[in-house]
């Protein structure tokens, strides 16, 4: 056997990217169908014939060929789109058909690879004689194959990133695929990891946070740390920009470098590793933003060491999946189109980011905020961009913490999405653009900005899709915040409206809580819970346990704030402000919420009593004018058809209705002044919170309502516990102290929110429901509300599969109460109003609804407050929707 026959029958094996465009090259008859079916799946060839049998029903149509080929290009670019290998049967001896292929690939970012048969054409000609479905012309196969041989030279310049030629049928017969991942492709890796920001050359940061992160820091003969490891076998991962401004850049790659060559460490690079790369191989670069600094740190270096990190530096991958593509790790951010791609664009991308074009105040480039729109299933760690503190936003995070800005070396611990920073020794580098402003939400990102409240939006929620904002609906609420809300820091939940029952069939009824019972029961919810809805008005208290924990969270000092439903200031008088949040403070201090939950502050959900409180002018111009009116004018009436019906005339059957009217008048009258009443500083406010929102790191709404009950009883019982204590002690003299302190120690401030549960399935359980129903609105009250039990549920669809989102609560007013929303003699008109419209407050209570949950989600992951400003400014956008007031 010759040498050339054994060379030509040894296995050749060619390296196929797992995730990439491969294109046949060869003239018609060189096998190379025969080649996609014997290496690659049929899923995976796209034929230029079965193409052509598609558009024409005769796969040797030669006219249909234009048509044939657009149907390849769709089909392959939407298989590279999903991240498919893709193989590409034709001749494609062309260069301007490879070119159209070849942009292709680059737009999806993949490698294209070229495997050329190059099979003689006296072969290919015998092979196309003995197809009877293929008779070519004599002249078709040499042209194809001097085309082919014109080819084979520039096929690397044309942009294929592999070039396979098989010369002749045994190397085409023998050649095995070999399939290779992606450089970039680490899915195998599941960790746990410790991700680390931003270095720039702060050593002796690093070694702090890795042995606070739990690492054994090796060091060599001269005391320098040269690795790290874990004792539970963590892995390290750097985001890149371990060089330039600070103070050790040397020494930052040494412990780097040793920790990758000991596998115990991941490295992706930086745009400071790649412009330094740059400088070490002698390449024209601007010394610039710390670069000098580093140069002239490693000229005091050994050549050897020197060289090890070059060669380091050129073999950083641009990104690494890693946890099965749960975790992607890159420098500047990636999009998740780029997960996983090959491409000078992806390098890019994952180095620096990309820019809007133009330029802030400092001189320095606006970056696109691609994380805002990001919706992907990894959660991306990146850096680049210091920001004051690292926070999630749509399942990406920045861990560059301004460590070398004298601000903190961040690390993010993974899968547990834990934060483990150190401070910054001192400021190493002076940044351009300062790292903490004053400007609402800088320090955790970026300032609020217009462009997040503006226009139409459309915010994502977890409980209810995509929420929609009319920009007309946006412009009405970027007034209220603006010119009346109180600091946007503070404001981080809006509560939702809420529809009410629907319609009562009973007989003088308009609401009645047996049609909350039954519609609950139609959403497949068993159990409720009927809660007591006090006359007053609805009131979010943030309350924190002292000054210092809200200036950490918030960036605010002082004991927190009480707001109304649409973001202002409940009470203008600040002093009186702080004792009702001292009070509540106190109580929970008592009730051991704090500790509890394992936080510096609360959010509550309340009514604040009286409703002349807050609604004083609502009284006096709506409610107070309508029974003042009625006062003076049906008594003379009555008195006139009196007069007239003692001279003769019938007018029994007007006077009754007069009668009715008087008596409506003064049961309207009656029903808004029992929520009326004077106060004094502390004195007379009451206070009825039914539910605890949140605390830090903690959406508490999502619980069931039995344990926000369970905790607002204990508060209550603090406050009364607390009141006693202070009538029974030594200090109380009994004197008529009018201190508002004072007074309020005399008298409790915190009540009780009645409450039943109800099972839907059980008559009498709803018989006593409404028994107490009527007991509340027979003695005045507004009535309840029926909540499910669980708090957040939805409707049970076929297969046991979750449907809708069922409504978080239904108020059911008494009818007593009903007068002042629908007038006094509003029980003459139940025929009419028993056809209101329920649909759109429905929709309304819902959807804002699921914002206000979603504004806590963000609140708790501890997202930046543009994130968390996003759905609140939707539900006080939502408010101005047109919808009947009364409902």
């Amino acid at each position: 056997m010759t040498d050339d026959e054994t060379a030509s029958t040894t296995p050749r094996r060619l390296p196929v990217t797992d995730v990439s465009l491969v294109v046949l090259i060869g003239t018609s008859g060189a096998g190379k169908s025969s080649f996609a079916r014997r290496h690659f799946l049929p899923t995976q060839v796209v034929s230029s014939d079965f193409c052509r049998g598609l558009v024409a029903d005769d796969e040797n149509d030669q006219s249909a060929s234009a048509e044939a080929f657009d149907v390849l290009h769709y089909i392959v670019g939407k298989r590279l789109a999903a991240g498919r290998l893709t193989v590409v049967d034709a001749t494609n001896v062309q260069p301007e058909t490879r070119r159209q292929l070849i942009r292709i690939a680059r737009e999806h970012d993949v490698l294209p690879i070229a495997i050329v048969l190059d099979v003689p054409p006296g072969v290919c000609a015998e092979r196309n004689r003995s197809r009877p479905d293929r008779q070519l012309p004599a002249h078709v196969v040499p042209r194809q194959h001097r085309e082919l041989r014109r080819s084979l030279r520039g096929l690397e310049r044309e942009g294929f990133r592999k070039v396979h030629i098989l010369r002749g049928e045994a190397e085409v017969a023998a050649a095995e695929i070999e399939l290779e991942k992606r450089y970039n492709d680490l899915r195998h890796l599941t960790g746990p990891f410790d991700i680390v920001g931003d270095v720039h050359g702060c050593r002796s940061e690093l070694e702090t946070l890795l042995t606070r992160l739990g690492y054994t820091l090796a060091r060599d003969a001269e005391g320098r740390p040269v690795d790290a490891v874990h004792p539970a076998g963590r892995t390290a991962v750097f985001v890149g920009d371990l060089v330039d401004r600070g103070p050790d850049t040397p020494g930052v790659l040494r412990l780097v470098m040793g920790m990758v060559a000991a596998g115990h460490a991941i490295c992706v690079p930086g745009n400071h590793e790649n412009k330094l790369g740059r400088a070490m191989d002698g390449k024209k670069v601007t010394l610039a933003y710390g670069l000098q600094e580093s140069l002239d740190q490693l000229a005091g270096e050994s050549e050897e060491f020197k060289a090890e990190v070059r060669a380091f530096m050129r073999g950083l991958v641009s990104h690494y999946m890693l946890d099965g593509g749960a975790l992607v790790v890159c420098h500047a951010g990636l999009p998740e189109k780029y997960h996983g791609r090959n491409s000078g664009r992806v390098r890019s991308h994952a180095l620096y980011g990309e820019t809007t074009g133009e330029t802030d105040e400092y001189g320095l480039p606006v970056r696109y905020p691609w994380a805002e729109e990001y919706r992907g299933r990894a959660l991306v760690v990146y850096g680049h961009t210091p920001v004051p503190s690292a926070s999630f936003v749509n399942n990406t995070i920045c861990l560059d913490t301004g460590c070398v800005f004298g601000g903190s070396l961040t690390a993010l611990r993974y899968p547990e999405r834990e934060l483990v920073s150190v401070e910054a020794e001192r400021e190493w580098y002076a940044p351009v653009r300062p790292l903490l402003t004053d400007a609402p939400g800088a320090r955790e990102g970026r300032p609020l900005d217009l462009a997040d409240v503006s226009g139409r939006r459309i915010v994502e929620t977890g409980l209810h899709g995509r929420v929609a904002v009319r920009e007309e609906n946006a412009a009405a609420a970027l007034e209220v915040m603006s010119r009346f809300a109180l600091d946007p820091r503070l404001l981080t939940y809006l509560p939702p409206t809420m529809a009410p029952s629907p319609t009562s069939r009973r007989e003088g009824y308009l609401e009645h809580p047996e049609e909350a019972f039954f519609a609950y029961r139609a959403d497949g919810v068993r159990h409720l819970v009927c809660e007591e809805k006090h006359m007053g008005s609805r009131a979010v208290l943030l309350v924190a346990r002292d000054d210092e924990a809200l200036e950490q969270r918030f960036g605010v000092a002082g004991p927190g704030a009480i707001w109304t439903r649409t973001g202002r200031a409940f009470l203008n008088d600040g002093e009186l402000t702080a004792a009702v949040l001292g009070r509540v403070r106190d109580a929970a201090e008592r009730a051991g919420l704090f500790e509890e939950l394992d936080s510096g502050w609360l959010l509550l959900d309340a009514e604040l009593m009286p409703w002349s409180l807050k609604a004083v002018e609502l009284l006096r111009r709506q409610y107070a004018a309508v029974g003042a009116a009625a006062g003076a004018a049906l008594p003379e009436v009555l008195s006139a058809l009196e007069r007239a019906a003692g001279r003769g005339l019938d007018l029994t059957e007007l006077t009754e209705r007069q009668r009715r009217r008087a008596a409506d008048a003064s049961a309207f009258t009656e029903a808004y002044r029992r929520y009326c009443w004077p106060t004094e500083g502390l004195s007379g406010i009451r206070l009825a919170p039914f539910q605890l929102l949140a605390a830090e790191g903690a959406n508490l709404a999502v619980r069931p309502h039995d344990e926000h009950l369970a905790w607002i009883d204990r508060l209550v019982d603090a406050d009364a516990d607390d009141t006693d204590a202070d009538n029974t002690g030594a200090g109380n003299t009994g004197a008529d102290n009018t201190d508002a302190g004072d007074t309020a120690r005399k008298e409790p401030m915190l009540h009780r929110t009645g409450r039943v549960l109800v099972d839907t399935e059980d008559e009498a359980s709803m018989a006593a429901a409404t028994a107490w129903w009527e007991e509340l609105t027979g003695a005045g009250g507004e009535g309840m509300v029926v909540k499910p039990l669980a708090s957040v549920v939805r409707t049970v669809r076929g297969e046991g599969r979750p449907g809708g989102l069922v409504q978080p609560g239904v108020k059911v007013r008494g009818r007593e109460y009903l007068r002042i929303i629908y007038g006094p003699d509003y029980t003459e008109h139940l025929d009419r109003l028993s056809r209101r419209s329920l649909g759109h407050k429905r929709s309304l209570a819902l959807r804002e609804y699921a914002l206000g949950l979603e504004a806590l989600d963000r609140l708790a992951a501890g997202e930046p407050l543009w994130r968390v400003h996003e759905p609140v400014f939707a539900v006080l956008a939502l408010e101005s929707e047109p919808v009947d007031p009364r409902l």
